[in-house]
């Protein structure tokens, strides 16, 4: 058999990439914002920031906050015709 190349970042340079104009560093409100269960969201995601980023055929998903765990959040998205609980960083998150 053969063994898998990659990681889940595989092939997600250009997905992640950002835009000149957003290149820098990152604002503390959106690294430390705070969110209310059932308040919607989309992924979209700071790719300066890899702690708690979510799969790249997420990005771009709407989805609703469930709860907080820990410094993150359950965030509920749905794909194809099933629900997946996804935990994201709220950096990666941007409200409605």
């Amino acid at each position: 058999m053969v063994t898998r190349q990659g990681g889940p970042r595989r092939k997600s340079r250009h997905i992640f990439q950002k835009n000149k104009r957003e290149k820098g560093k990152i604002s503390i409100t959106r690294y430390l914002a705070t969110l209310t269960a059932g308040e919607k969201v989309i992924l979209l995601a700071e790719s300066a920031v890899q702690k708690s980023l979510y799969h790249r055929r997420f990005h771009g998903k709407k989805g609703i906050v469930q709860a907080k765990r820990g410094a993150c959040y359950e965030v509920n998205i749905k794909d194809g015709n099933k629900i997946k609980k996804i935990i994201v960083h709220p950096v990666h998150l941007k409200k409605l």
